[in-house]
């Protein structure tokens, strides 16, 4: 079976109007990506390029093949740090109801995705992106990926630094350079301004997270605290502190050195062992700290040589967005307890999805995106809003979609609009806010429909009262590699196939407990396997039995500490780990969002060629 020949057809679509109008002259850097594509893509065609050799380019161009197989292709987006455009928005919704199935996906890196797209529509997709400053340029293959960043920074109340033109200055220098081309896998990025955490540095290649020291001489200086070689994936490794103080001059020179080591020492041979987490279980974390910063002292002699303060934090700055009242400033981060008590829904959503307490009173507002979908009206929508409102937009990393920088009396305006887009549900860091990956519905890896699981538990939560429950984290993945991070969350998922009276049945595996913040990060204990149909059950109990047993200002972790740990909480749900006959109740048989018995179907992977 080759590129070329068509498994399955794609949804068919109506003739679609015609596109936004772009910004007019493209980014020649991008122009340059959509072109050579078209030529490699001519070459393709033609016999001229192996269909290997175009795999590779075309994942390092973000174009990554489903498991419908044939010509159906994933296009992802890359979104820096999540900061989206109210034209880019516009012409989002446009293609995915001109080239796709109608929606797209934020994925868990501030990523846009979407699905169906034939391969002969590519370069026309890429030429609609590049109009609105758009590009896939190494959102998937061995690269350094999207640069992510707290959905928060330059308006929230706890930040020590605003770390938004360091996303920025450390994209731009990384994206197209030749040291970020054909590493031995992929290398992921993330900032925070603060040890909340909210961009998640703690597991990932290099994570940043914003600090403060002071001087011999007295002072408050502000510059990072550099974590490495964390991950998530089957064999999750929390990051490690490089040093405990590396200066804002010093910063992109850190990464860069970080990516060298990486590069010059990853392993080659074998892909599912060549992330920098690997590199330190091989070499040992003191020979890779000292190779880095070795690496670091003499890369002034290079010619890519980053150093010194990047051109994108002297243009704008980096200072914080200060606080303002103590009395009015919202706590942010996992864990963080939400009461929505009663009143009218917009009394409720105000509590829980606004974030105040920034110096110079404006606040923001999360939209939530339900499993981190959006229409093409939606959209659309949103992108009319945020003219509107001349604000900031950011996607955050629980696939929800944050406006920054709103005054106060325009709260009333952004829930109707918000509510007339179906995006007006309180969410932040409730119950309810389910993270999934797409699973099985197009990935090629997944086992499991987590997704379909993802609304299941939402319908059960809502059901039973309890998808309002604050600080608690719930995330789904269809197979052990954690793109749903179901190591990070209260409550993880993944899927894995099942047997019982000799059939397979779709099933999973809890874990409980997953917490990141203060510099630190836990990863989800193994609590028992279940059955895909009894995770929603499973949820439910476990959160009913934490507000029954939680005692004042207790978080999720605490609770299940305090009480035993994950194995003494499924202890209590073991009842749920059976499957009936298939003839007594089939559907323990069958998939969520599936009609047929179950079966496991994986591909080829294409996340590490």
């Amino acid at each position: 079976m080759t590129l070329l020949e068509p498994r399955t057809a794609a949804p068919t679509r109506a003739e679609p109007p015609a596109p936004p109008t772009g910004r007019g002259p493209v980014d020649p850097e991008i122009r340059a990506d959509v072109d050579k594509y078209r030529q490699q893509y001519a070459r393709f065609l033609s016999g001229e390029l192996s269909d290997e050799v175009f795999r590779v380019y075309r994942l390092t161009n973000g174009i990554y093949g489903q498991r419908q197989g044939g010509t159906n292709q994933m296009v992802r987006v890359k979104v820096p740090y999540g900061s989206i455009q109210p034209d880019q928005l516009e012409m989002l919704g446009w293609l995915v109801d001109a080239y796709s199935r109608g929606w797209g996906h934020i994925t868990t890196r501030q990523n846009i995705q979407f699905h169906y797209v034939q391969l002969d529509q590519i370069p026309d997709v890429l030429e609609h992106l590049a109009s609105v400053g758009l590009t896939t340029r190494e959102a998937c293959g061995d690269t350094v990926r999207n640069v992510q960043g707290c959905h928060l920074a330059g308006a929230c109340p706890h930040e020590v630094l605003n770390i938004t033109p360091w996303a920025e200055a450390t994209y731009r220098h990384f994206v197209r350079n030749p040291i970020s081309q054909r590493l031995p896998r992929k290398f992921k990025i993330n900032f925070s301004g603060c040890e909340s955490d909210c961009g998640q540095a703690m597991f990932n290649d290099v994570g940043v997270i914003g600090v403060v020291r002071r001087t011999d001489a007295g002072e408050v200086e502000s510059g990072f605290k550099v974590f490495i070689a964390g991950g998530l994936g089957t064999t999750p490794h929390p990051a490690l502190a490089l040093e405990d103080f590396t200066p804002r001059e010093e910063l992109l020179p850190t990464i860069e050195a970080c990516l060298r080591v990486f590069d010059q020492a990853g392993n080659r041979d074998n892909k599912l062992r060549a992330r920098m987490k690997w590199l330190v279980d091989t070499l040992g974390f003191e020979e890779v700290q000292r190779r880095v910063l070795t690496q670091r002292k003499f890369l002034v002699a290079s010619t890519s040589w980053p150093g010194g303060i990047p051109a994108e934090v002297l243009a704008g700055g980096d200072d914080p967005a200060g606080a303002g009242d103590p009395a009015e400033i919202t706590a942010i981060g996992h864990g963080t307890p939400v009461t929505l008590g009663t009143g009218s829904p917009y009394e409720r959503w105000e509590r829980a999805n606004v974030v105040r307490g920034v110096r110079d009173g404006t606040v923001s507002v999360y939209a939530q995106a339900h499993l981190g979908d959006i229409t093409g009206d939606q959209f659309r929508a949103l992108a009319a809003l945020q003219r509107d409102l001349g604000t900031d937009v950011r996607l955050t990393n629980r696939q929800n979609v944050v406006f920054r920088g709103i005054h106060v009396e325009d709260l009333p305006l952004v829930f109707d609009r918000l509510n007339s887009m179906d995006m007006a549900q309180p969410g932040a860091e409730l119950s309810r806010d389910v993270v999934a990956c797409p699973g099985s519905d197009t990935c090629n890896l997944a086992v499991t429909q987590s997704r379909g699981l993802g609304h299941a538990i939402g319908e059960r939560l809502e059901s039973e009262g309890l998808a309002e429950v604050g600080g608690i984290r719930i995330n789904i993945s269809g197979c052990p590699n954690s793109c749903g991070q179901h190591h990070a969350s209260d409550i993880g998922f993944f899927g894995a196939e099942r047997r019982a009276h000799g059939r397979s049945a779709p099933g999973y595996q809890m874990l409980l407990g997953g917490h990141i913040g203060s510099q630190q990060m836990h990863f989800g204990e193994k609590a028992l396997r279940l059955p895909a149909r009894n995770a929603p059950e499973a949820t439910a109990r476990v959160i009913r039995r934490f507000t029954e047993e939680r005692q004042a200002g207790e978080d999720f972790r605490d609770w299940m500490q305090r009480v035993g740990g994950a194995r003494a909480v499924a202890e209590a749900l073991k009842d749920l780990d059976q499957f009936p006959a298939f003839d007594d109740d089939p559907s323990f048989y069958v998939d969520f969002d599936e009609t047929g018995p179950y079966t496991v179907e994986t591909g080829a992977s294409e996340c590490a060629t």
